[in-house]
């Protein structure tokens, strides 16, 4: 029963985040709703969803947590995502905001003094390579602005990821983080009040994105991801794209070409072995201390 509720739990969660590309692509490709309400609606519907769940878990009404400058990450990710699907397919922005978001936390890593062993090193080039052969000009390229709008979203997700690490519970920082994100959510809105179309199947698109694509979505995960190793953690979330590419095709009517197969395989492999050969690197370095902790 263990493992059958781990499984279910994380499945839901990878279900739920790829659903967020296809809610937002649904809402700007085929309603009426403008990008920038569909951020605010969403950020809105997120911010109620966890803080009603942070208020069950910790019997209170207060909900606590988080800055200004996570929530200003987490508005720029909203943003520059639902920007970013007025132009992109869903599966390429799914594959670019992901690469981009473990592209950051690697990044960080390096910046720290973290080496990378050979084989990471060959899987950061893989992915590097994956993500050039994608946005190169081509007939079957996505659109570049789009593209960089969703490598920053990528980009700001994670730097929100890196600054919530050890911030406290997550589903109370979330929550807080949620909240404060609104005010500058509708200061967007406000700026492009001139441009602002209202569609009733695009709101609630909307707020299936934050209530349940992400409010739920986050709380799912934060609940299973103590019952996760590092490793497992970081890999299911390689599904994400995959799950958001078939449902494109699926609901959508997308069609994949093969340069973003391509380009899959090579991102996605490429990540998971700097994330494996990492791991197993960790496992090595604990072998070589742990005789030494014996009485």
């Amino acid at each position: 029963m263990f493992y059958i509720r781990i499984i279910s739990l994380t499945s839901i969660a990878m279900i739920a985040f790829a659903g967020n590309s296809l809610l937002c692509r649904a809402a700007l490709d085929h309603t009426g709703l403008d990008a920038a309400s569909f951020t605010t609606i969403r950020l809105i519907s997120g911010a109620v969803i966890l803080w009603l769940v942070a208020r069950m878990r910790r019997g209170t009404n207060s909900v606590g947590g988080g800055n200004w400058i996570s929530a200003f990450a987490l508005f720029a990710y909203a943003a520059g995502f639902s920007f970013a699907y007025v132009s992109l397919p869903t599966a390429t922005g799914a594959l670019l905001l992901f690469g981009a978001v473990q592209a950051t936390m690697i990044g960080r890593a390096i910046w720290a003094g973290e080496r990378l062993r050979r084989l990471q090193l060959v899987g950061l080039m893989l992915a590097l390579g994956g993500l050039v052969g994608l946005l190169l000009p081509g007939l079957s390229a996505p659109p570049l602005f789009g593209s960089i709008l969703m490598l920053g979203a990528g980009v700001a997700w994670g730097v929100y990821s890196l600054r919530g690490m050890g911030a406290g519970d997550p589903n109370k920082v979330t929550a807080g983080n949620f909240m404060r994100s609104i005010p500058i959510a509708a200061v967007l809105s406000l700026a492009t009040y001139g441009s602002a179309s209202f569609d009733s199947v695009g709101f609630w698109y909307a707020v299936l994105s934050g209530a349940f694509a992400s409010g739920i979505g986050y709380a799912i995960w934060y609940t299973a991801l103590p019952m996760l190793k590092a490793t497992n953690a970081a890999t299911v979330q390689l599904s994400v794209p995959v799950i958001a590419a078939l449902g494109g095709i699926v609901f959508l009517g997308e069609t994949v070409t093969l340069r973003l197969v391509l380009a899959s395989v090579a991102i996605l492999g490429g990540i998971a072995m700097v994330i494996i050969e990492k791991q197993h690197a960790n496992g090595a370095q604990l072998l070589r201390i742990e005789p030494t902790k014996r009485p």
